[in-house]
């Protein structure tokens, strides 16, 4: 029973379950599948198919660049080797009804997809580490938000959790101590919202207002004062603190400065070049 090579100028995980896909029609037939990732040079393509000829080996490739795949067919074809072209059909096939050329870019589709499943994953961390929850695993967070209430902590976790980042909150309550586990933390993670008094209480009216008037001293002005003022105790106490202050300004305005002020080497490639 020959073995298969399942080769791509990727990881050839998209070719290796292609062919476990296939297989599953021939059920007596279980040959071994040997997967080859990264193939970017001709010198690597001659070594497959080389090996490949010494095995008796049937290759099947998800090669995306034109050059590569050439190189596999001609080299294949000398040494008689069986190779299947997964992917050059079906570029050549969408080039011709999109009216354009593929990028040719090698691994592409997993980095959309690692994307995609960070971002699920920062959504749901996000939600689970809303407002004071799960204190106990806040360490994983990779940005903290300290801020008493309607600074815009929550919508600011949503936002960052989209744009992949893993997102905590916690608020800060007049005369009620944050959790000793915040202070455990590096500071570089933590930002501090702030607001100046009198735009709090406005928001927190509109709050009250939209409640029915049932939230107690919640937006009246003395009591916002001094919760503002037992906030920057806190955050004046820990220097490595951030503090951004949140007045007047959109989610995504306030979010590019909690970026821009994390350590360079935590900041994401798309973020990098939002910067520029």
């Amino acid at each position: 029973m020959p073995t298969i090579y399942a080769i791509s100028d990727g990881t050839g995980r998209t070719a290796q379950q292609a062919v476990k896909a296939a297989l599953t029609q021939f059920k007596e037939s279980n040959p071994e599948i040997k997967r080859y990732g990264n193939i970017l040079e001709t010198e690597q393509v001659q070594w497959i198919v080389e090996h490949a000829k010494a095995e008796n080996a049937i290759i099947i490739h998800t090669l995306v660049t034109d050059k590569l795949r050439e190189e596999l067919v001609k080299s294949a074809r000398f040494h008689n080797v069986e190779q299947i072209d997964l992917m050059g059909p079906l570029l050549h096939r969408l080039s011709d009804q999109l009216s354009t050329h593929p990028s040719e870019e090698p691994g592409l589709y997993r980095t959309l997809s690692d994307s995609y499943f960070r971002k699920i994953e920062t959504m749901q961390f996000a939600f689970k580490h809303d407002d004071g929850k799960r204190v106990d695993t806040i360490g994983q967070a990779e940005i903290i938000l300290l801020g008493v209430s309607r600074t815009f902590k929550t919508p600011l976790s949503i936002y960052l959790a989209f744009r992949g980042w893993y997102v905590a909150n916690v608020p800060i309550i007049l005369d009620l101590p944050i959790p000793k586990e915040v202070l455990q933390i590096s500071g570089q993670k933590i930002f501090c919202l702030t607001t100046y008094p009198t735009r709090l209480a406005q928001l927190r009216r509109a709050r009250e207002e939209h409640l029915g008037g049932i939230t107690g001293n919640y937006a009246d002005p003395v009591y916002v004062r001094k919760e503002i003022n037992y906030a920057n105790r806190i955050f004046n106490a820990h220097s490595e603190w951030r503090k951004v202050n949140v007045t007047s300004k959109s989610i995504e305005e306030i979010a590019a400065e909690i970026i821009a002020l994390l350590p360079k080497k935590m900041i994401f490639e798309e973020d990098a070049d939002d910067e520029e």
